[in-house]
């Protein structure tokens, strides 16, 4: 049998395979973003059903195959289940998973990514912090740590440009830590759409629904 291995990280996906089993997307400080496979997790009474969920953070112990990992156990340290409540919340919350899921790939150092979705999920479940901003930030901060991000100062208001440079440098535990006025938010929403669009090279399906929910 091959050797075990832990790593941190945060479920992004799971999707059903066969009658029992799921597949799993998993963004790890170790490995960077795998899949794995829950053998068995859909099956009443499995002690993996809990731990093979999207948002489910914390220690997985895996077995590396031919193609894939097999998940064995895992500790888990938050589970986010109070977002299923929290309306918009839950869809920010998919939104962020599958943006880092977009970004993520095999092989890389994956911490700073996955700290910045740790910290942005406790954000969203923040009563005191207005979501849209909470977005805006994880956008430029993803961003900036994946290289895709430079603002042009000459389309920005200075107010606008301060924020934007605090969050693309600031300790990842201080990003989340101050309010901006409503014109600046909107002038951040405004510059951040047009960022977004220019450089996804596939639609994000949480994305749209994510507007949607916020228009209605």
């Amino acid at each position: 049998m091959n050797e075990q291995i832990n790593v941190s990280g945060m479920v992004l996906s799971a999707m059903p395979i066969g009658e029992n089993d799921k597949r799993l997307v998993i963004l790890t400080r170790e490995l960077g973003r795998i899949s794995c496979f829950a053998r068995g997790a859909r099956r009443p009474g499995s002690t993996l059903m809990a731990l093979s969920n999207p948002f489910a953070f914390g220690s997985f112990t895996l077995v590396e195959g031919r193609n894939s990992y097999s998940l064995i156990s895992a500790s888990i340290r938050e589970y986010f289940t109070e977002l299923a409540f929290e309306q918009p919340g839950v869809y920010y919350g998919y939104y962020f998973l599958d943006f880092a899921d977009y970004y993520g790939r095999e092989g890389i150092d994956g911490t700073d990514m996955l700290n910045l979705l740790y910290l942005t999920m406790k954000a969203i479940l923040n009563p005191h912090l207005d979501n849209r901003l909470v977005r805006r930030i994880f956008e430029i901060r993803i961003m900036t740590i994946n290289g895709e991000y430079a603002p042009d100062p000459a389309l920005m208001s200075p107010s606008a440009l301060y924020v934007v440079r605090y969050v693309m440098s600031a300790p990842l535990t201080k990003l989340y830590t101050f309010e901006v006025k409503p014109e600046v938010l909107k002038e951040l929403e405004n510059a951040l759409n047009r960022q977004t669009d220019r450089i996804l090279d596939r639609p994000l399906r949480s994305r749209r629904v994510l507007n949607e929910m916020i228009r209605t």
